[in-house]
């Protein structure tokens, strides 16, 4: 809420309703008080299965939460929510969404109770400038989101809000968007992007699901240069990814999964660490390739 405006709310408000907005605020800022900067992940989530399989990409998620502090919480921008206009779930108990098909029921059953911070949704929709962030009360968590969270903190035990992907803003927009979320970082928020570099799953080499590290040459090709890119901090090719050449249109035929990795390199700093982990190909058209930074 912009400081005038506020002022002028109050100054009509009963006594008793100044105090209770004042004590709201103050809240507010005791929870999200500064602290150390903390780390942003891109995180290739692959199949929900991952939620519920023991795999070496299940245990390199849990690995890399045990190498930095327990956030106050979690803002996480998964493939798997696109909206006309941007959005943050703002509810206190966000529903655990499964919206997949044709899995086992063992997946289905799968909970991950998370609070929400409808606080951290009000501190993320005054932190953004550049255009309205709608506070949502219906969305919850879907499987981008918890099927990789519940790896990282399994007891559900810090509150989780999502925010959505604008499907008519272009890559460059959404990059500048998440620029204006660094401040959370210094908040004790930890930021999450949820997707995959390379996703294409019309062509999907089913008979190769068992096989170990199998990428397509394109695959493979438009992997190994995303990574040059992300350590070399050249973000600018990868925000124009369509002009990279036949490997990254095979790589990327629609940019939902893509973009949550424009949000985790839109964050960084020029001197933080950045680690590659989980880098590998599935099925010949996926990569798991995940980053942390700082």
């Amino acid at each position: 809420m912009k400081r005038k405006h506020f002022l002028k709310t109050i100054s009509v408000l009963p006594l008793t309703a100044v105090t209770m907005k004042m004590q709201g605020l103050n809240k507010m800022t005791e929870t999200f008080e500064n602290t150390e900067k903390m780390p942003v992940l891109f995180l290739g989530h692959g199949s929900p299965m991952n939620a519920i399989e023991e795999n070496e990409f299940v245990s390199g998620f849990r690995k890399i939460s045990q190498s930095f502090e327990k956030p106050k919480a979690v803002l996480c921008i998964s493939a798997h929510w696109e909206t006309r206009g941007t959005l943050v779930t703002a509810m206190k108990h966000p529903r655990t969404i499964h919206d997949f098909g044709g899995f086992p029921k063992k997946l289905f059953e799968v909970q991950y109770p998370a609070p929400g911070s409808p606080e951290l949704a009000e501190e993320t929709k005054n932190l953004v400038q550049m255009t309205e962030i709608g506070l949502d009360q219906k969305w919850g968590l879907d499987h981008g989101a918890w099927s990789v969270i519940k790896h990282l903190y399994p007891d559900a035990d810090i509150p989780v809000i999502q925010m959505s992907l604008d499907y008519t803003k272009s890559p460059a927009y959404h990059y500048q968007l998440a620029r204006e979320l660094s401040k959370l970082r210094e908040k004790g928020v930890l930021i999450v992007g949820s997707g995959n570099m390379v996703h294409n799953l019309r062509r999907v080499a089913w008979d190769k699901l068992n096989t170990e590290d199998f990428g397509f040459d394109w695959a493979i090709e438009a992997n190994t240069k995303m990574k040059e890119l992300i350590l070399d901090r050249n973000h600018q090719p990868l925000i124009a990814y369509s002009s990279l050449g036949k490997a990254f249109q095979l790589a990327i035929p629609t940019p939902e999964h893509y973009l949550p990795l424009l949000y985790s390199l839109a964050l960084s700093g020029k001197k933080e660490e950045i680690e590659l982990f989980n880098d590998k190909a599935v099925a010949g058209s996926l990569t798991m390739t995940s980053v942390k930074i700082g």
